[in-house]
């Protein structure tokens, strides 16, 4: 059974996802989806140097939260309304906890390879690599507004306890539908021919922009920033190339020189905050104010569960969002090396490479002194004012609208 006593700071990573919260939260982030969507696959990605594994499901991370806290209250021994309330509050905090260090779960290596087993053999994947834990904390508020709300309405312990997890249970399905409702109402805005220009990897607008191409067989083409330091836009590149859709990969730092060519920015979110801006992959702040600055209509797709009651101005306001996944960030030179093979030649010298990156990464690494400081921001802020519209899955709304719908989803 659930306790009311989160465990204390000092646990191992072993230990932590032995507690029950975070033993669910991995189970429904690994578990496939029940919705059949397009885009609904999970990914690993190894890094070369390292046992270190990126794995991103395609659960949204919110709708897997509420999922863990229906479980709680399944679990819980309380008797009132305090002490349920409580247990939801220790496992929101215990969520928020692992999520701020990416999801960290270890795995011992597998029995053929007992024999070799070392210490340092164990392999750590990050389920929530990339991810902030804004959605989460949303989420987990907007669910225990709820259960508040619900405590009010129903003063009987036994039947607002029922209550909730049947309403908490249609809350889950109903957002594991939002993809498909924002993919509905964007989808019209990518017109025939267009340059669409994205960045990072959203499982929104990956549904979004292959509703328009295979559903409505629309034809137009596709750029994406490779999304450093964890080639999210690459990954994405892969997905919208298999669908058929003309794709090019640029490097972030380009962003100013392709956005002359493009037609329309569509980007995901991770929280949209009060004052209708948002705040997502690193770079989409930069984008913004290129896309305005050259009169591009700027488009952000985002679930309404990822609203959040957070207020910045500018990036400083924004809340603490972790250290660096995988506890470094390495700097390559990677000029000569090749992305794809379109020849017997080039796929050799890319065969070679990959074999060079699978065994050390050394010879390309710029080494930095000690003295130089390193700064990986996972997030930053977009103000409201760069932005053109947002695809919701409560419709299209402009950013004025945000506070409103806020107002509507927490009263």
């Amino acid at each position: 059974p659930f306790s009311h006593t989160p465990p204390p700071q000092t646990t191992t990573m072993d230990q932590q996802q032995q507690h029950p919260v975070i033993a669910d939260l991995c189970f429904h982030l690994s578990k496939a989806p029940s919705s059949s969507s397009s885009t609904s696959t999970t990914t690993t990605d190894v890094t070369p140097s390292s046992p270190t594994k990126h794995k991103r499901s395609s659960i949204p991370l919110p709708v897997a939260a509420v999922r863990v806290l229906l479980n709680v209250i399944r679990r819980s021994h309380a008797e009132t309304m305090m002490g349920l309330q409580a247990d939801l509050r220790d496992a929101s905090d215990v969520m928020l906890s692992f999520a701020k260090k990416g999801g960290p779960i270890t795995s011992s290596p597998s029995s053929a390879d007992a024999s070799h087993e070392t210490p340092s053999s164990s392999s750590t994947t990050y389920l929530l690599a990339g991810r902030s834990h804004i959605a989460l904390s949303s989420g987990c508020e907007l669910f225990l507004k709820y259960v508040t709300r619900a405590s009010l309405e129903t003063p009987n312990f036994t039947e607002c306890k029922s209550q909730v997890l049947e309403r908490g249970t249609k809350f889950a399905e109903f957002s594991l539908a939002a993809r498909d409702r924002i993919a509905g109402v964007g989808s019209p805005f990518v017109r025939e021919g267009s340059v669409v220009l994205t960045h990072g990897r959203s499982r929104v607008v990956e549904a979004l922009l292959l509703r328009a191409a295979l559903v409505e067989k629309k034809r137009f083409r596709v750029i994406v920033l490779e999304g450093r330091p964890d080639a999210g836009g690459a990954k994405s590149a892969k997905t919208y190339a298999n669908a058929g859709i003309p794709t090019s990969v640029v490097l972030d730092s380009a962003m100013g020189y392709i956005m002359e060519r493009v037609d329309l920015v569509i980007v995901g979110a991770e929280g949209v905050v009060e004052n209708g801006g948002v705040v997502n992959k690193v770079g989409s702040f930069a984008l913004g104010v290129m896309a305005k600055e050259l009169g591009v209509p700027f488009y952000v797709a985002a679930e309404s569960y990822k609203f959040t009651r957070l207020y910045p101005l500018n990036n400083a306001d924004l809340p603490d969002m972790g250290g660096i996944v995988g506890g470094g960030l390495k700097f390559l030179d990677t000029l000569g090396w090749s992305a794809n093979a379109t020849s017997v030649g080039e796929q050799q010298q890319t065969a070679k490479q990959e074999d060079t990156t699978n065994t050390s990464l050394e010879p390309y690494v710029v080494k930095l002194p000690s003295e130089v400081t390193i700064e990986n921001p996972p997030c930053d802020f977009t103000p409201a004012k760069y932005i053109t519209l947002l695809f919701t899955d409560l419709g299209v709304l402009t950013p004025s609208a945000v506070s409103d719908e806020l107002i509507r989803l927490y009263q």
